[in-house]
């Protein structure tokens, strides 16, 4: 009889366990939203310069093994064929991560920052209303780089901003680049990186699971620069919201386990 109850209780307590298991994923899967299936480039939209949106030219952006790859192996030149893919949907307060790495692959003709650089483009403009012959968008980009020169620094999780100022700790910065305080990562590497914006336009990037780079309200400046429509978008206004894109400038980059957690 004792036996039973034992049998008993263990029963009720794997059960219990079992259950608060499934109720632990149920509840993952409704706060995270996979952007990217691993399988095609449903709900993405391309957009090259010197391209109509929509063309991906020589199939530049390819699921290949359930990741999404920047591929060149279609090319004769570059041609400044700056691309981004864009996610079809804007966001606002968020929790965005992913994991990247490069390849081997560069188109010689790109321009030498972009040698193992690409990024995500975040709170960016509508692709809608990209120019044709526009090179970037307007947008916050959450930079990649990896080691160039062995031994060298070259901090990852950087914030570029085409089109765009930034605010640090009070300070409004017009420079295209803030640095973060990353380590610097090997190009073959997959990196896990993390973006959070919230509801009062704090950001803060994450890499590897630390801290790097934490700034807050970006606004729209410096237009001349990216060759935008200025008659839909002015200089001093706030962003707080937009499209998440991937890049390509001429280096061959993957991506997967792109997710997003809405915070609003």
């Amino acid at each position: 009889m004792r036996l039973n109850k034992m049998i008993f209780c263990f029963a009720i307590v794997l059960t219990f366990c079992q259950c608060q298991q499934l109720k632990n994923q149920k509840t993952d899967k409704e706060n995270w939203q996979v952007l990217f299936n691993g399988e095609n480039l449903d709900g993405w939209v391309v957009k090259f310069n010197h391209h109509e949106l929509g063309d991906n030219y020589a199939n530049t952006f390819r699921v290949v093994d359930s990741v999404i790859q920047v591929n060149y192996d279609g090319y004769t030149e570059f041609g400044e064929r700056f691309g981004h893919l864009f996610y079809h949907k804007p966001f606002s307060a968020y929790h965005l991560k992913f994991e990247y790495r490069f390849t081997e692959q560069w188109m010689d003709e790109a321009p030498i920052h972009a040698y193992r650089n690409s990024g995500i483009m975040f709170h960016s403009q509508d692709p809608k209303i990209i120019l044709k012959d526009q090179k970037w968008p307007v947008a916050v980009e959450f930079q990649f780089l990896a080691e160039e020169t062995e031994g060298e620094t070259r901090h990852t999780g950087n914030s570029c901003s085409p089109g765009t100022h930034i605010h640090k700790d009070g300070e409004l910065l017009t420079q295209h680049v803030t640095q973060s305080s990353s380590k610097t990562y090997k190009w073959n590497q997959w990196v896990k990186g993390e973006l959070i914006v919230d509801k009062q336009s704090n950001i803060t990037h994450i890499v590897e699971g630390d801290t790097v780079l934490q700034y807050s309200n970006p606004i729209i400046g410096g237009l001349a620069i990216i060759g935008s429509d200025t008659a839909m978008l002015v200089d001093g206004t706030a962003i707080s919201s937009g499209f998440i894109g991937l890049q390509a400038e001429g280096q061959g980059v993957e991506f997967k386990s792109i997710k997003i957690k809405t915070l609003d």
